[in-house]
């Protein structure tokens, strides 16, 4: 009898891997990197606009930071920074629980809660309802809602789309030197 004994004893090993219970949903949930669900920026852009962008940064309404902040992303503060915020070719938000001291330089700018300091954005600035700017602006293109506080001055600053209207103007200049020239030579 030992002897049929270890042969179930032999078979059961081999059949407890082919037989594994069944998963739950929940180990797969945790199998997904963090880094694959982009967060959506209080309603600014769909998660598709954010994932062809390249993600966004996000500093939680709890993130106090003094100091400089420069990113190569898209950034929302919900948090408190003082200091200066550069994100030279991205957007930044500042959230409804945002409290931002600082000087920034953007290609977009969306405040939807605090700014005190100056502002520079390539492309546009954003002022919504609720929120409050105090301090100098210098930007393209400006959006202030009605309802928004904002103290300070606004600077438009052309698009570089004006830059080739000087262009031919240059090019302009050099044909009547020309032809000054050759009336002075038929002069003679």
């Amino acid at each position: 009898m030992s002897m049929w004994n270890r042969r179930k004893d032999e078979e059961q090993p081999v059949t407890k891997p082919v037989s594994a219970p069944p998963r739950t949903s929940e180990p797969a949930k945790e199998g997904i990197p963090m880094s694959t669900m982009t967060p959506r920026p209080f309603g600014q852009d769909t998660p598709a606009e954010t994932t062809a962008r390249g993600g966004v940064a996000v500093l939680g309404k709890s993130v106090i930071v003094k100091g400089q902040i420069f990113s190569r992303e898209d950034l929302t503060i919900d948090g408190e920074v003082e200091g200066t915020v550069e994100l030279q070719e991205h957007r930044l938000t500042v959230g409804p629980n945002g409290k931002v001291m600082a000087t920034i330089k953007a290609r977009e700018i969306c405040v939807i809660g605090s700014v005190n300091g100056n502002v520079e954005a390539s492309d546009k600035i954003d002022i919504r309802k609720d929120a409050k700017l105090i301090g100098d602006i210098r930007t393209a293109r400006i959006v202030i809602e009605d309802g928004a506080y904002f103290k300070g001055n606004i600077d438009i600053i052309r698009t570089p789309a004006a830059a080739p209207a000087a262009k031919p103007q240059a090019v302009a200049t050099p044909k009547p030197a020309t032809a000054a020239a050759a009336g002075s030579e038929g002069s003679r």
